[in-house]
């Protein structure tokens, strides 16, 4: 496909010193092959840390082989099938999914926090035919099992599963009989994993022949219909994101071997490349924190170690800059400070400065885009409220609602082409043909605006999409919830400003019984979705303000909330 010409390309004039304009996604067949490189090529470091027991880059890969042989030889699954990971930040996680990768499989994330109402439609609607599932949430995915035909291998492991035996023996005591964390769960045809790690290890491991095209990662995300839908993110897709990344890191780090805290889940699609995946590639190890909402247990974790990296979201970094422990720790080996998912807030940015030294980076991307589309330059002393810009070998356009390319300085759809971009969405091509553009630029929904230097700022969404601490919450799924109250006539759902969250979910409702109450209602919510989903204001009007043909104007009432939340500041 064709480049823009250099004069459409203004962000090129402002890249830092050795971030090179193009990259070259060629350089490896496949995510297995730049798995095994780094593994031989780093063998003796350790690759991930987790409360405070580290695996090699050897280790990882055999273990990782173990894994794929289970799959290909003890239970058979064919090339191409998918497979599902639910669990935190644990050891079992990157071991499981290079294993998968490595046999010729495609991963579906689930979040171990989805409800079973959640869970079912991304299984069924993926045909995931395994699942390796922590045993936390092993009672959601019974639940679930009824309505997904196609899953036939359920295996399970505890939280403290690859550790030593007498950690492990602690580790999974104290999870379920002091905290009693894992809920009771009843599935007769489950395997332990570590079991099926043994007769993997006893198994034969086949290479198999994976090609660009080859889907990697089926990562679900909601879109602009509230139907949550399936990414198809190919070994293209995430070798050129891994390279792009790459490349505009890689002038900053100084050689050294870098140690990356990684606190957002590795099925969330920005810690899965730019943590799990980049860093794989630079030899970096990652600390994995399995519970970041314990945020004295983390700072505490983060005292141990002279890390070089931290990524994170807006709410994350806010929540470490009010613990009075952090501002304590050693910050001299800090390289980057990264942060994507939500907009990066001006007051956290300048506070994170003051305390670590270090400026706060935002980054901009899609789990359409795998994720990266635009960062700011690494060497940035000062936050300047842009997303950054468009990353090497992509293309970054603002364009009317016709698709004609604005002019500089003026508002309109952000659209982006690249290696990154994905395939298309799962099973649903009338989906993927309304986010592109006939010449391949992806529609992303934000409304943007770039600079003559290139740098690109988002004005508003398009979309309708809440964004609670960094997660994508979609206004159709939550009123869909809502109304399945038999006390709700008529619901709409939108999002209002949260100074803890960025965003929070509000809705209005029309009662159809006189006593419905606010409380009842979340109660209702809470039993049917993920907490950070679940509305915090609950508003009861007569009627909701519609258009001539009966569509709720959601954007009315949004608007209304946020006059309202200014008025309050003010007052």
């Amino acid at each position: 496909m064709e480049h823009l010409d250099q004069a459409d390309r203004p962000w090129l004039k402002s890249y830092p010193p050795g971030v090179p304009a193009e990259i070259d996604v060629n350089e490896f067949a496949s995510l297995g092959e730049l798995f095994e490189k780094s593994c031989a090529k780093y063998a003796d470091r350790v690759a991930y840390l987790n409360m405070g027991v580290g695996i090699t880059y050897r280790e990882l890969e055999q273990r990782s082989r173990d894994f794929a042989a289970y799959l290909q030889d003890v239970i058979k699954l064919p090339k191409g099938a998918r497979v599902a990971l639910m669990m935190p930040n644990v050891l079992q996680y990157p071991v499981c999914m290079f294993g998968i990768l490595r046999a010729g499989y495609a991963v579906v994330n689930c979040n171990p926090l989805y409800t079973h109402r959640e869970l079912e439609h991304q299984l069924a609607d993926s045909g995931a035919e395994a699942i390796v599932v922590v045993d936390n949430f092993a009672h959601t995915l019974q639940e679930a099992l009824p309505n997904t035909p196609a899953l036939k291998h359920v295996l399970i492991t505890g939280l403290g599963d690859f550790f030593p035996a007498v950690k492990r023996t602690l580790v999974n005591f104290v999870v379920r009989r002091v905290k009693k964390m894992v809920p009771a769960w009843s599935i007769p045809r489950a395997v332990p994993l570590n079991r099926a790690m043994a007769q993997g290890a006893a198994a034969r491991f086949t290479p198999v022949q994976v090609v660009h095209d080859d889907i990697a990662y089926l990562q679900y995300t909601g879109g602009t219909t509230g139907v949550a839908k399936g990414a198809m993110l190919t070994h293209r897709n995430i070798i050129a994101n891994v390279q792009q990344a790459h490349a505009w890191i890689e002038p900053f780090l100084q050689g050294e071997h870098q140690l990356v805290i990684t606190a957002l889940p590795l099925y969330h699609i920005f810690a899965l490349t730019a943590n799990c995946l980049t860093f794989i590639k630079e030899g970096a190890t990652n600390v994995l924190i399995t519970n970041p909402r314990d945020i004295p247990g983390f700072v505490k974790e983060l005292g141990k170690y002279p890390f070089t990296v931290i990524t994170g979201v807006n709410t994350l970094f806010n929540a470490l800059l009010n613990n009075p422990d952090f501002a304590a720790l050693d910050f001299s080996h800090l390289r980057a400070t990264l942060g994507g998912g939500m907009a990066v807030q001006k007051a956290v940015a300048e506070k994170w400065k003051k305390v670590t030294g270090r400026a706060l980076v935002e980054a901009y991307g899609l789990t359409e885009t795998s994720p990266a589309a635009t960062i700011n330059p690494l060497d940035m002393t000062e936050f300047n409220g842009a997303i950054g810009l468009p990353i090497s070998s992509t293309e970054a356009s603002i364009r009317d609602d016709n698709g004609n390319p604005l002019p500089i300085g003026q508002p309109g759809e952000l659209c982006i082409r690249g290696p990154q971009v994905m395939k298309g969405y799962w099973q649903r091509p009338d989906e993927t043909a309304g986010v592109f553009w006939a010449d391949g630029f992806l529609r992303t929904g934000d409304v943007g605006v770039m600079d003559e230097q290139g740098f690109v700022r988002i004005v508003d969404r398009k979309k309708d999409m809440i964004l609670v601490s960094g997660f994508n919450v979609y206004p159709n799924e939550v009123e869909a919830v809502v109304a399945m109250h038999p006390g709700v006539m008529e619901v709409a759902a939108v999002g209002v400003p949260d100074e803890r969250s960025g965003e929070a979910v509000k809705i209005y409702v029309v009662k159809k019984d006189p006593a419905l109450t606010a409380e009842a209602l979340i109660a209702h919510c809470r039993d049917n979705m993920t907490a950070y989903k679940v509305p915090h204001l609950v508003e009861f009007r007569d009627e909701l303000p519609k258009t001539n043909v009966g569509k709720i104007l959601r954007r009315a009432l949004k608007d209304e909330a946020r006059q309202e939340a200014e008025a309050r500041k003010v007052a």
